[in-house]
């Protein structure tokens, strides 16, 4: 039987996977500085003053390690979708990690970040993609095949 999902999946996962390094290459200023483009913080300072808004219970140190866990984490999400390697896993990790920037978001600044930044969006793509069946052109099928 064909699958009907064969090209959508590659799809959902390149474009989840971008829509995790994009914003990881602008928090280290690989994007260029603040306000050329569509560039949100153009330097790690910057990212962790707008991290501390969404965060205000903790001090400025711990908004800086989490920031930085949440980077290295968004780095490897994006690299594994990309790849297509533990897909399953790496898509419901976005999920989850993007529904704690809704949280944290909608907290601390309202709803309408979240909206703006599309956040919402990447968390369904996530779970969505956590549930399809095989993932052609990937990592994940190679090893399938391989081991019969």
């Amino acid at each position: 039987m064909k699958d009907p999902l064969k090209i959508p999946q590659l799809l959902l996962r390149c474009a989840l996977g971008i829509t995790f390094l994009t914003p990881v290459s602008d928090r280290l200023g690989i994007l260029g500085p603040k306000g050329t483009g569509n560039v949100e913080w153009g330097n790690w300072q910057n990212f962790i003053n707008y991290t501390s808004t969404l965060m205000p219970l903790f001090d400025r140190p711990v908004v800086n390690i989490l920031g930085g866990i949440a980077t290295v984490t968004e780095l490897i999400i994006a690299i594994l979708l990309i790849i297509g390697y533990r897909t399953r896993n790496a898509s419901a990790a976005a999920s989850l990690i993007t529904l704690t920037f809704i949280v944290f978001m909608v907290l601390s600044v309202g709803i309408q970040k979240p909206i703006n930044y599309g956040v919402f969006t990447a968390t369904t793509a996530g779970f969505l993609l956590a549930r399809v069946p095989n993932y052609e052109w990937s990592i994940d099928r190679l090893l399938a095949k391989k081991s019969g």
